[in-house]
């Protein structure tokens, strides 16, 4: 496999060291990208390496924020996938008893709706969708506590919609609840409010409402658990030979290009949305592992800092 490198400073060594490996280091200097051959290369380049210093050592990771997606929990005909529930469940206490606080924001209801309402595809009208995630919310909550139940682990409801985040009052609120049943050892199991939610109160998908999570609870690092290794060099579908980035550090626009265009809806199994979280997150100085979630193991690769995927590490904010 071809490497990624950053040319003019050699950042990325062939030696091995911390950087070895496909990495990208951007910062507020970088004004284009190229893609020459197989290397990918941003000018100019900013040599520093702050963003190591704002990533904490694995090992003090303390609290923990997963988003696992609909195609890490069902099938693909659209059924719950109650092996890979039992999974995340199994993981997520154990990680839980390892002394991490964990909250996981899930997706699913609207598929676990369907299948409870006979629908044969997902819905497109506004009243449909909410129809299923009202049933499919209470069968997933269902599902998720006789799964953690068997590990032992408490788990609580939370059904948020940005009006939660936007409006102070309600946003103190959501953080002393979280705050609470992380202090009475439960694990908040957070979802967007899709039976009541239109496009004004949305956030539209829950790669976004996990970075907003995050920032509620003042994490140390964010997991998208996804159905791709990580952010490529490009559309690994369309281009066989793209390589997986496997470190970024710092934010640029210049990163959704990567994705699909900036702006765009469509982009590399979503990765536009997840770019999107990565931002949010950064604005708290969060950092975000993005991984493919098709073994919920993966997290304790993640959890010892060395897994297959891209490290998003943000980078010290000017003046700090």
């Amino acid at each position: 496999m071809p490497t990624l490198t950053v040319e003019k400073n050699q950042i990325s060594p062939k030696g091995g060291g911390e950087l070895s490996g496909r990495y990208l280091q951007l910062s507020s200097s970088v004004v284009n990208w190229k893609e020459t051959g197989t290397k990918f290369t941003h000018c100019p380049v900013d040599a520093t390496q702050k963003g190591r210093n704002i990533m904490k050592e694995f090992s003090d990771i303390k609290r923990i924020v997963v988003k696992i997606g609909s195609s890490s929990l069902t099938h693909s005909g659209g059924g719950i996938n109650f092996r890979k529930i039992d999974r995340i469940a199994m993981v997520l206490s154990d990680i839980k008893n390892m002394g991490k606080e964990v909250i996981l924001v899930t997706s699913g209801a609207v598929g676990a709706g369907m299948a409870k309402l006979g629908m044969r595809e997902r819905p497109r009208i506004m009243e449909e969708k909410q129809a299923a995630a009202s049933v499919g919310q209470c069968e997933l909550m269902f599902i998720y506590d006789k799964y953690f139940s068997e590990y032992g682990q408490t788990i609580a409801q939370l059904l948020l919609h940005k009006d939660v985040t936007t409006q102070e009052n309600l946003r103190e609120n959501a953080q002393n609840t979280l705050e609470t049943l992380l202090r009475y050892g439960a694990m908040p199991v957070i979802n967007e409010n899709d039976s009541i939610a239109v496009d004004e109160i949305a956030y539209g998908d829950n790669d976004t409402l996990s970075a907003i999570t995050a920032s509620l609870v003042d994490a140390d690092l964010l997991v998208l658990l996804t159905d791709i290794d990580g952010l490529y060099t490009a559309n690994p579908a369309d281009h066989p030979d793209a390589t997986l980035i496997e470190r970024v550090e710092g934010f640029d626009p210049a990163l959704y290009d990567i994705a699909g265009g900036s702006g765009s809806k469509v982009g590399t199994g979503g990765m536009v949305t997840k770019l999107h979280a990565v931002e949010i997150a950064f604005e708290k100085q969060i950092p975000v592992a993005l991984c493919n979630g098709a073994d919920p193991a993966i997290l304790y690769d993640v959890l010892s800092g060395d897994f297959t995927g891209t490290l998003f590490v943000p980078t010290e904010k000017e003046g700090e």
